[in-house]
């Protein structure tokens, strides 16, 4: 290979990972701009009345606000405490495969609302990302233990550096906290991994 074909090498590697930045950044700031957006709206024009549409648990409308919970925050306060670990994370999830990023949000959704609208209380209202932030952490982990990779495993480290600390998030310590969707977006996340793991698993010798 000449001094020529390698330079060129190189630029279409560094266009590649130049398109594929550029592209994670577009999906989660296409989401974050979306979620400043509405709690704007909401501010602004509705007075906090979007925040009665979270999910009510075991009621008919609350199963059907699990999709749209993550949307909504109880204030800007609420929403910037999601909103930069979202980020963080949720790039950490897309580092491999941008796919992972949808996969992992759409478990830790679903998780999410599944266990506060089971195991919430019953006259609680339930909103906001961080079930979804709690799945992306929790994918991240449980990636690099069943993976056990040189990238997952300094991925799942960096991850707990960060933001391992939230992890008390799951337990009933602090009340107004939705611990319960804490915890099961955080088993969404891991079941991804772990469903990941298995193909892998299957082929080693």
């Amino acid at each position: 290979m000449t001094r020529i074909d390698v330079r060129e090498t190189a630029l279409l590697r560094t266009e590649k990972v130049r398109r594929r930045l550029l592209r994670h950044a577009a999906i989660l700031g296409g989401v974050v701009a979306t979620l400043w957006i509405v709690e704007l709206l909401d501010w602004l024009w509705l007075r906090g009345a979007l925040d009665g549409f979270g999910i009510q648990p075991r009621t008919w409308s609350g199963l059907q606000a699990i999709v749209i919970a993550p949307w909504l925050h109880a204030g800007f306060g609420h929403l910037l405490a999601n909103t930069i670990p979202f980020v963080v994370l949720g790039w950490f999830v897309m580092v491999r495969r941008t796919t992972d990023f949808f996969i992992v949000t759409l478990a830790s959704l679903l998780a999410s609302g599944a266990g506060i609208w089971l195991f919430g209380g019953a006259s609680s209202i339930h909103l906001g990302a961080s079930g979804v932030v709690f799945g992306f952490l929790g994918y991240l982990l449980a990636r690099g233990y069943y993976e056990r990779s040189v990238v997952a495993v300094a991925m799942a480290a960096l991850a707990f550096f960060l933001y391992g600390g939230m992890l008390w998030g799951m337990l009933p310590l602090q009340q107004g906290i939705s611990w319960q969707g804490h915890l099961f977006g955080f088993v969404g996340g891991v079941l991804v991994a772990y469903g990941q793991a298995q193909p892998r698993r299957e082929l080693a010798p």
